[in-house]
């Protein structure tokens, strides 16, 4: 992963779970087919103040951010979730009492059916929430659109371009990761980033 300028670092801000890892790896290789940085807490590895300290860092960094609010099932200890509404909070904050780069913070909300989020987190009434409905090629798309709006760049490929891009780069993953001895179900989220840039850049060769 090449760590670009504040105006090309995306944050991530999503559940890490197996059921919902397809949407994240779409939405990954969303952002760099759209020729912007993916970044999110798993390119750190810490625990506890350190790695909150790390995730501050990290939005800091990023002019754009993807927040998706959709796990808010309890766990087996039956305790809900908190980690993605603790991000989301940190980038408002950061946005509305930061320097002129920070107030300039553009984001995106996800979530996983239409005003759903009124049940839990009534604050964000009056936010232009997304539903992505649990379908990969519909998150891969909102994604798209939204980074058209927010940057204003011209040269973003069209969201059915981005997936069949898409399409090839799984078909591609394997063999990336056979040569290099990893296995494609079981990377780091910078492997993960580092196949995403080279297969794109070889794609484009």
């Amino acid at each position: 992963m090449v760590v670009k300028s504040y105006s090309d670092n995306v944050f991530i801000n999503c559940p890490f779970d197996d059921e919902y890892k397809p949407i994240f790896n779409a939405i990954v290789f969303t952002v760099y087919d759209c020729g912007f940085v993916a970044r999110c807490s798993l390119e750190e590895d810490a625990v506890g103040e350190a790695r909150f300290t790390n995730i501050i860092d990290i939005i800091s960094e990023c002019r754009y951010a993807i927040h998706d609010i959709s796990r808010t099932e309890l766990d087996e200890k039956k305790l809900p979730r908190f980690n993605m509404p603790l991000e989301l909070g940190t980038f408002l904050g950061a946005r509305r009492f930061g320097d002129k780069d920070q107030q300039s913070k553009k984001f995106l909300i996800l979530d996983k059916e239409q005003y759903r989020y009124q049940q839990f987190i009534s604050d964000l009434a009056g936010y232009d929430i997304r539903s992505h409905n649990n379908d990969t090629e519909r998150a891969s798309a909102i994604v798209r659109d939204w980074l058209v709006v927010a940057s204003r760049r011209k040269l973003i490929p069209d969201k059915r371009v981005i997936w069949e891009h898409y399409k090839e780069f799984q078909r591609k993953l394997l063999g990336h990761c056979r040569q290099r001895r990893l296995q494609p179900d079981n990377l780091l989220f910078l492997e993960y980033s580092y196949a995403v840039t080279d297969i794109l850049r070889e794609m484009e060769n």
